[in-house]
C-alpha cells in the first residue's frame, strides 16, 4: 500500500538500511519508508555490515538500543565501515542525554518517539539531501 507517495523520490534509488532490537520499532520503519525508498530490514549490525559488501547504504536508521549494547564506538565503526553512510539514530526521547551524546559521537540525527509516516519521512528525506516542501496552512492565507 502507498501512502501519500511522491513519485520523484519513489524513483531516486535511494538505499536505507533498518537495524533496531526492537522488531516491531524495525517492522513500522520499513513500512513507512519502503514505498519512496529500497529500505532493507536487517536484525543486527552484522547483517547490516555484510549487506552494506553488496550494496552501499546511504542512510542507516539505527536503534538506540544497539549503540547501548555495544557501546559509544559503535557509532565510529559504522562510518568507517560503511563509507559515506549516514546514520539516523532512532530513539525515545531526543532530549535524551545518551542521544545528545550519540550526536556529539558521530549520529547525523535522532528520530524520536512516537513514529509518524509524516515525521519520519521528513527526517529521511532531510538527511537524504532532497528538496523539502514548504507547506502553508490554509489558516495562514
Amino acid at each position: 500500500m502507498q501512502i501519500g507517495v511522491d513519485s520523484a523520490t519513489a524513483v531516486d534509488g535511494k538505499r536505507l538500511f533498518v537495524v533496531d532490537n526492537d522488531e516491531i520499532t524495525r517492522m513500522a520503519l520499513t513500512f513507512m519508508l519502503h514505498d519512496e525508498n529500497e529500505t532493507h530490514d536487517l536484525p543486527s549490525l552484522e547483517a547490516a555490515f555484510e549487506k552494506s559488501r553488496e550494496w552501499k547504504p546511504d542512510l542507516l536508521l539505527l536503534g538506540l538500543g544497539v549503540v547501548q549494547e555495544r557501546g559509544m564506538d559503535t557509532l565510529g565503526a559504522i562510518k568507517s565501515g560503511m563509507q559515506g553512510v549516514k546514520i539516523l539514530l532512532v530513539v525515545d526521547k531526543a532530549s535524551d542525554p545518551q542521544a545528545q551524546e550519540c550526536l556529539q559521537s558521530g549520529a547525523d540525527g535522532l528520530l524520536g518517539k512516537p513514529l509518524t509516516i509524516e515525521a519520519v519521512r521528513r527526517k529521511v528525506d532531510v538527511l537524504l539531501g532532497r528538496k523539502q516542501q514548504m507547506i502553508i496552512p490554509l489558516q495562514a492565507i
